[in-house]
């Protein structure tokens, strides 16, 4: 299906504010041929409104009858229409429905105070609060319909049920007690509709908003769920290279704060989810290691294994990582290469089995061939000593092997018995037939 910006006018593909294109079939022929918006209901969470808000106003724009049937999540524009066209009109709703007149973020929220005719739009990350312009046809649909439901919901029907309406009244009715008035007389036909921003006490209300440090970030930890849900991720949609820099910035932000030992879990959460866990060890490699790497191995232990413990390719990684090291401080490590190598070996970071098998070939895959090659030479003492070692080890293994043992389930005495050798029976036909050949001179 893909996404698009929610701001189609910005073409940053780093920007978090994601929605998906619009789906459009089109059903039945000649006059009753019509549109029906596919995901309508996705579209609209994305954005943070009704989706009979959009919906209308495509009606609007092309002059054409609309339908919902909420139940069913079908929302249908009468006649043919292209995606592609639809798509463009989406953008004139967005302007003006959706992103913020101050900031352009579309964290944004509708109020209606119908008793004026206006709806507000409030944002929550800068907090703006003002109006939204009137001269659409829109704004008579929206002030008929206000946005009952909370940011998290939004996509269920816009009528409210009667269970709803009915506390709504009760609501109306105790307000109206309070001021005075008499709980049983007769409101506005719109006031059971009022949104929960409108107005308590109607001019004497204060719409402005604190843009204070802290009022902003107490904004913010108010954020609320379908707020949050603007901020899709589409970071799969990346490429590799750019899911490995935005993990090298995420780790890169805890080194800097000292904090990579305490968030461990975290780093391996973010690898995971840009599914980069097996590269993650060259961005390590960049971030930790210099020519003091030898104790920052050590030192970082536990972060590499938690990436390379029985991962193969995360091992592999790991060495093509260490050769990049190797080459921007080749003066001081060239000559360490086996004790690096034995310390990784030493920590469990990596295995016999792929030391061995990186051994076997030079790659220029990550640093020019004359310096894998010099690396590699470096390395032999290091390769030799663990070949020998495990030469020993599964000579002992064979060794082992060969002794039998026999198991007997007979009752074992724990007294100790001398066992003296019985003497061997002769046979007595070898010793006819052999017996001038066997004679021992020590029985004279």
């Amino acid at each position: 299906m893909g996404s698009v910006n929610v701001n189609r006018s910005l073409s940053d593909q780093f920007y978090r504010y994601k929605m998906p294109r619009i789906i459009a079939k089109v059903e039945g022929k000649g006059n009753g041929i019509k549109t029906v918006i596919v995901n309508m209901v996705e579209i609209a969470k994305a954005l943070n409104r009704p989706p009979t808000y959009p919906t209308k106003y495509f009606g609007c724009e092309l002059g054409a009858q609309t339908q919902f049937d909420v139940k069913n999540e079908r929302y249908i524009v009468n006649g043919s229409h292209e995606a592609g066209k639809l798509q463009d009109i989406l953008d004139g709703f967005i302007r003006r429905f959706v992103l913020c007149p101050s900031c352009d973020n579309p964290e944004t929220t509708l109020g209606v105070l119908q008793k004026k005719g206006v709806i507000t739009i409030k944002c929550i990350a800068c907090g703006y609060s003002g109006t939204v312009d009137s001269a659409h046809k829109l704004i008579t649909f929206i002030l008929k319909n206000p946005p009952h439901q909370s940011p998290g919901t939004t996509g269920s029907s816009v009528q409210s049920g009667k269970k709803s309406k009915r506390k709504s009244k009760e609501d109306s009715s105790g307000r109206n007690q309070e001021n005075g008035e008499d709980g049983d007389s007769p409101q506005h036909d719109s006031d059971p509709d009022v949104n929960e921003n409108t107005a308590v006490n109607g001019d004497d209300f204060d719409w402005s908003v604190d843009t204070d440090d802290y009022a902003v970030a107490k904004r913010m930890e108010d954020l609320t769920a379908g707020a949050k849900g603007l901020m899709l991720n589409n970071d799969l949609e990346k490429t590799q290279q750019e899911r490995v820099n935005i993990f090298y910035e995420f780790v890169k932000k805890h080194k800097d704060n000292n904090t990579l030992d305490s968030t461990i879990k975290e780093i391996l959460a973010e690898a995971e989810r840009l599914d980069i866990k097996d590269k993650a060890p060259l961005v390590f490699c960049e971030l930790l290691f210099d020519e003091h790497i030898i104790h920052q191995i050590k030192l970082h232990r536990m972060l590499f294994l938690r990436f390379t413990h029985e991962n193969h390719k995360a091992q592999k990684y790991l060495l093509g990582g260490l050769e990049q090291v190797v080459k921007l401080h080749k003066d001081s490590l060239m000559n360490k290469i086996p004790h690096i190598l034995k310390t990784f070996y030493d920590t469990d970071i990596l295995e016999e089995e792929i030391l061995i098998d990186w051994d076997k070939k030079v790659s220029k895959k990550y640093v020019s061939k004359e310096i894998a090659q010099e690396i590699h030479e470096k390395a032999k003492p290091f390769i030799k000593w663990l070949q020998e070692a495990e030469e020993e080890e599964s000579s002992s293994d064979e060794e082992e092997e060969a002794v039998e043992v026999v198991y007997s389930d007979r009752h074992i005495s724990t007294k100790i018995q001398e066992v003296k050798d019985e003497p061997k029976p002769v046979s007595t036909t070898a010793g006819v037939e052999n017996s001038e050949d066997d004679i021992d001179i020590d029985d004279i």
